[in-house]
């Protein structure tokens, strides 16, 4: 098994591409060991020393690595965890939760939704993110970042200057995008 690396635009993430499927239509992403429980894969990486945030996509793993730790450090050890993961033909998730879509969700909603699937979704995992639709309330979209957009520099500017002036574009409702937190 070869797997690849490739940096993203936020240098504290870097996006590890095994060349096999990670979890196809779903993503999840996880903070802490805690949080990773229902991801053999994930549990591993935060074994390894100074991980701090794993988000596997559909045929990436993005980790993020504490402040002051350098990659050559730790990128070896990454390497192995995912290989060994896939050696040992373990699950990506141990209990995968099914996103459920309200079906009497207003048109607008399901406008921004579609743009978000169609025209953002594949872009940002192209760098080793993922952000996620979580609610449109009094104009504002809300979304979260995951991956390498989670404290990436440049995740502001490209949720103003690119998100919101597409989804402004289409949908004239919309007055801004905001980032949450999970």
């Amino acid at each position: 098994m070869f797997i690849q690396t490739e940096l993203t635009p936020n240098p504290s993430t870097l996006k590890f591409i095994p060349g096999e499927l990670v979890l196809g239509m779903s993503t999840a992403n996880f903070t802490s060991k805690d949080a990773a429980a229902e991801s053999p894969l994930a549990l591993a990486l935060f074994d390894t020393q100074n991980v701090t945030g794993v988000f596997l996509g559909s045929d990436f793993i993005s980790v993020t690595k504490a402040e002051g730790c350098d990659w050559e450090s730790i990128k070896t050890e990454i390497l192995t965890a995912i290989m060994e993961h896939y050696v040992s033909e373990k699950p990506m998730m141990s209990d995968v939760k099914a996103t459920v879509v309200d079906e009497d969700e207003d048109e607008i909603v399901k406008q921004i939704r579609e743009l978000i699937d169609t025209r953002v979704r594949p872009s940002v995992a192209q760098d080793g993110g993922d952000i996620i639709f979580r609610g449109f309330e009094d104009g504002i979209v809300k979304l979260e970042m995951h991956g390498a957009c989670s404290g990436c520099p440049s995740s502001a500017i490209t949720l103003k200057n690119g998100i919101e002036s597409m989804l402004k574009h289409y949908i004239p409702e919309i007055e801004s995008v905001e980032a949450v937190e999970e």
